[in-house]
């Protein structure tokens, strides 16, 4: 397979790469205007940056990439509907044993430690 074909196999060309730069483009403008502009008043940079953003939205969802992006939101909706979720019971459950086993491992690496620290402290003559 030819790099055009698998250019085009993974969604992408020429002229979508260049739609994404230029949606990039259209956000830097935005940002780099509220910076420059400090002179006018805070609403109209404001302004000036979010019609930046909007610009860069509206462009990038033209893209093939942001077609592609839009149709997995659109999957994952339906991915996440077909989540099965747990019941109140089960949740409690859940938190219990974790939350004991969060206890005995605190307890274990506590014990742990007080025996590592006596045995240095024998080791280094400093305990006795």
């Amino acid at each position: 397979m030819n790099e055009q074909a698998q250019d085009q196999a993974a969604g992408g060309s020429a002229a979508g790469t260049l739609t994404v730069a230029v949606a990039i483009a259209l956000l830097i403008a935005g940002i780099a205007a509220f910076y420059l502009l400090d002179t006018l008043p805070d609403w109209k940079r404001w302004s000036i940056a979010g019609v930046g953003l909007v610009a860069a939205i509206g462009v990038f969802a033209l893209s093939p990439m942001g077609r592609r992006f839009w149709q997995f939101i659109l999957d994952s909706r339906v991915e996440l509907r077909k989540v099965v979720w747990p019941n109140r019971q089960e949740t409690l459950q859940t938190t219990g044993v974790v939350l004991f086993v969060i206890v005995v491992a605190g307890a274990f690496f506590w014990v742990l430690d007080l025996l590592l620290a006596w045995i240095t402290r024998m080791l280094s003559g400093q305990g006795v």
